[in-house]
């Protein structure tokens, strides 16, 4: 079967790519085929990740196995689309390029046959051109009050101050000089 996915940039702008691929292929072949389609060189690291329906970001998928314990670490080679992707499952988020952060919304938009003599992965639609930088990713609240609520009005310096003017680290279950 060929899975037809929607690739979405994560931007203001709707610039989107619609790619068909075997269901066999892995999440490797995958993530060449995205990076080719919207014009990237391929020399950034790149990581899929796990989603909910509301596009909660869950497992991370990554590349390579950068893991302390090798083989450990879920890497892309290991999964095929079928294996993460089916008619229930239908969405995962992809970034390309750590430094950029160029963040895609990937859906299974259809499950269909293959077409005779067509080959795979392929470019099915192109919309919109890929501006010259990532978006900026706001990580931070809008303002004080969404992170820290109602708590900041009860800020008292002296809460912050564990050993209350002591060296007494034993109390926390490591040495002073424990390097």
């Amino acid at each position: 079967m060929i899975y037809k996915f929607r690739v979405i940039l994560d931007a203001e702008e709707d610039i989107f790519r619609d790619i068909a691929i075997d269901e066999n292929d892995t999440l490797e072949d995958f993530h060449n085929a995205i990076f080719n389609a919207f014009g990237f060189d391929g020399m950034e690291v790149a990581s899929f990740y796990t989603c909910d329906e509301t596009w909660n970001q869950e497992d991370e998928i990554s590349l390579f196995d950068t893991g302390d314990v090798p083989g450990e670490q879920k890497i892309m080679s290991d999964y095929t689309l079928s294996a993460l992707l089916d008619e229930e499952n239908t969405k995962i988020i992809y970034v390309y390029d750590f430094i950029q952060m160029w963040t895609f919304l990937v859906e299974l938009a259809a499950i269909e046959e293959p077409q005779a003599g067509e080959t795979y992965p392929t470019l099915l639609f192109s919309h919109g051109e890929m501006p010259d930088e990532a978006g900026d990713k706001n990580f931070e609240a809008d303002n004080a009050d969404d992170i820290y609520g109602d708590y900041e009005d009860d800020y008292d310096e002296d809460d912050l101050d564990m050993l209350d003017g002591e060296d007494n680290f034993e109390d926390y279950g490591f040495e002073e000089n424990w390097n």
